[in-house]
């Protein structure tokens, strides 16, 4: 196993997702427990654990929390970002169709926190399966006598919604979210104001990754100084790497801080496969930068280890490529993913995307120009925080790292007018 397990540390069987098997597992005793403590110990408690946020920005969640001071009767609110849409990542699914009362309990704890009364779960609409969990998990909590009226011992109440989203990408940007839930188009806010000042409806808000609550129960239960044992000092605790690609093994682990990178692939995911060689991997997601396996070989998965190397974990959606697969295809596939997801907002990130779309498209149909590999280094700059969300940035960085690596394959198919990988593929998923 990769390191130490704090959120996969149980048995999944047909009815581990219910409240009489996570009650089994000692579940809702951390919330007794959190009861108990003074709500300004329990922020002080998740931030000395060191715990970073899992959406993909790593943000210190116990600062994020620290910034949210709403007047004396405001209404505020929690939303856990369930719209896990990055191509290649589906930890946080796990989450919510195994341990969906994992994230009811914790956010049960970091409501009562933050003064929180009102919480929602925004959920991806392309998840059924984990929608059906989670909802059937806060109905059990609300028959229980968890939600909707004092948490028996206390006078700390909590209603939780589960919101579900339509598929749209950009729903996973925090703000873009929030106007979602307010019933209206998803485009993400300028900032400042910051959301924990002015959020859902104009009112303080939390917004926390689905995997980043889920460590708040783990956290009061065991005491921030022993999270801070698992991990390295500068990434404390585990992270969830939903692995997919040309891997024997995909799926979907919870792995250590500082674990090594190569021993992860090689053993406990069974390396490439029908033994191919790797080509390159996607560390975090898509909107992370691609990395070859000689890049890697002496890397441990933790952001300082990682970052320094040009990339990142982001999101924890680690795809393997394997030596063969034809890059220009992969880049016109991640092109075609944003230019559709962009919600038209920005300029840049509007037209750029289309721009790009475009230009691949006529690469791989033949009638590429020596020019249009520059024409696409130029879009993927110009696009660089010139947008209100990441998204323009983030197919920038994607399609930068691509070509950095792999501009060959690009001038091949220009001059040739075919992919110089025909026919070379080592293995098929």
């Amino acid at each position: 196993m990769p390191g130490r397990q704090l959120i996969m540390d149980f048995e999944v069987t047909p009815t581990s997702h219910t409240l009489a098997d996570y009650k089994a597992r000692g579940g809702y005793e951390t919330l007794v427990k959190a009861l108990g403590m003074a709500p300004a110990d329990i922020t002080k408690e998740v931030t000395a654990s060191g715990l970073l946020g899992h959406g993909g920005a790593a943000f210190p969640v116990g600062r994020k929390w620290g910034v949210m001071k709403p007047n004396p009767g405001e209404i505020h609110y929690l939303c856990a970002n369930a719209d896990e849409g990055e191509p290649g990542t589906f930890k946080d699914r796990w989450i919510l169709e195994h341990a969906p009362h994992l994230l009811v309990e914790s956010m049960l704890i970091t409501s009562y926190a933050l003064g929180v009364r009102h919480a929602f779960v925004y959920i991806r609409g392309e998840f059924d399966l984990p929608c059906r969990r989670i909802q059937g998990a806060v109905d059990e909590a609300y028959a229980a006598g968890l939600l909707g009226k004092p948490v028996p011992g206390s006078d700390f109440t909590l209603d939780i919604v589960v919101y579900r989203g339509a598929g749209s990408y950009v729903c996973g940007e925090a703000s873009g979210l929030i106007t979602s839930i307010e019933g209206r188009k998803p485009y993400p806010r300028n900032r400042p104001p910051r959301l924990t000042v002015k959020g859902l409806f104009q009112k303080p808000t939390v917004i926390n990754n689905v995997e980043s609550l889920a460590n708040i129960t783990g956290i009061i239960r065991m005491g921030a100084e022993e999270f801070r044992k698992v991990g390295t000092a500068k990434s404390p605790g585990t992270q969830l790497i939903s692995i997919s690609g040309h891997i024997a093994k995909p799926g979907v682990y919870e792995v250590e801080y500082g674990y090594s990178w190569a021993k992860f692939l090689d053993e406990d995911c069974g390396g490439m496969l029908h033994g191919a060689k790797m080509k390159c991997v996607v560390p975090g997601g898509i909107s992370t930068k691609v990395l070859t396996r000689p890049e890697i070989e002496n890397l441990t998965l933790s952001h300082e280890s990682v970052n320094p190397a040009g990339s990142g974990l982001g999101s924890g959606g680690m795809i393997v490529i394997a030596e063969g697969t034809c890059m220009v295809r992969l880049l016109q596939v991640l092109l075609r993913f944003y230019h559709h997801e962009s919600c038209g907002q920005c300029t840049p990130c509007r037209e750029g995307m289309g721009w790009m779309h475009r230009i691949i498209d006529r690469i791989v149909a033949g009638e590429g120009l020596p020019e249009d590999i520059e024409r696409l280094y130029a879009i993927s700059h110009a696009n660089d925080g010139t947008t209100i969300c990441g998204m323009g940035d983030a197919a920038g960085f994607a399609t930068v790292g691509i070509l950095n690596k792999f501009r060959d394959e690009f001038e091949y198919w220009i001059a040739n007018k075919r992919s110089k990988m025909d026919g070379r593929l080592e293995c098929r998923a």
